[in-house]
């Protein structure tokens, strides 16, 4: 019996697809994000999700800034909702949370940009509705998905991961609060984050270097919902948590945060 959960198991892993696509050229900054879309994907099946890289946002909106003209711990403090001093970690990088979501210098770097600091998407919720509509219509396709995702750390471990930031056309979370587990407890706080586990399975197929594949197609998704609209107001405050809520509030909450008057 055991054997067969895990076969099962590795059935369901091993349906869903990701195909890295490669661009035409580098993207640099200035280019239009649809036409690079359009350029490089062939053609989207029914029931797809489009992952894009905030790089390639980024850059179509110009969101580039010289090294020569800011300094880095500057610009991060002016993008950052809250963020930690750069003294306050061994390696002179500040916790920020940012766009409701924590991470490290503002999302702010330098890799596979010709020069400058590359900043996080403005608007990145916009951009993937935006982009949700042109590609159905491009496409001719109805159940369709976007996500825009970036790369980041996880606490205790080394290496990085994907994250989404924005995502339209389906519900970024299931839920199996109600329902039973294997011994038939009813289950109370799982949700599945759909969302964000398409941006870790993705983001590892374009990967972090010289690839040159900004963007993903995921296929034969185990479970997912498609919607036929972007997500809501009040679909999308759902998704966060306030710092004093969380989990990792006791931790989250002694952090010497501060914020740009």
């Amino acid at each position: 019996m055991q054997y067969e959960k895990y076969a099962l198991l590795w059935r369901i892993i091993a349906r869903m697809q990701v195909h890295a696509v490669r661009t035409p050229q580098i993207v640099q900054a200035g280019d239009d994000l649809k036409e690079i879309l359009r350029g490089s994907i062939d053609s989207l099946p029914e029931r797809s999700v489009v992952a894009i890289t905030s790089k390639i946002v980024s850059l179509a909106q110009g969101r580039v800034v010289s090294t020569q003209s800011i300094a880095k711990h500057d610009l991060i403090r002016q993008e950052a909702d809250l963020y930690t001093e750069p003294t306050s970690s061994k390696y002179d990088i500040m916790l920020t949370v940012t766009q409701g979501q924590l991470c490290v210098n503002a999302g702010i770097d330098e890799s596979n940009a010709r020069e400058g600091y590359v900043l996080w998407p403005e608007n990145p919720q916009r951009v993937a509705n935006e982009v949700w509509a042109f590609l159905r219509e491009v496409y001719g396709v109805q159940e369709l998905g976007v996500i825009i995702t970036d790369s980041r750390t996880q606490p205790l471990y080394w290496g990085v991961i994907g994250a989404t930031l924005a995502h339209c056309g389906f519900k970024a979370l299931n839920t199996l609060i109600g329902t039973p587990d294997l011994y038939g407890r009813e289950m109370r706080m799982t949700q599945e984050s759909v969302y964000q586990a398409l941006a870790v399975a993705a983001v590892f197929e374009m990967g972090e270097g010289a690839q040159q594949t900004p963007i993903a197609v995921v296929n034969d998704i185990r479970s997912i919902t498609f919607q036929d609209r972007p997500p809501t107001e009040a679909e999308l405050a759902a998704l966060h948590i306030e710092l004093e809520d969380d989990v990792y509030a006791p931790i989250l909450m002694k952090a010497e945060w501060k914020k740009v008057a």
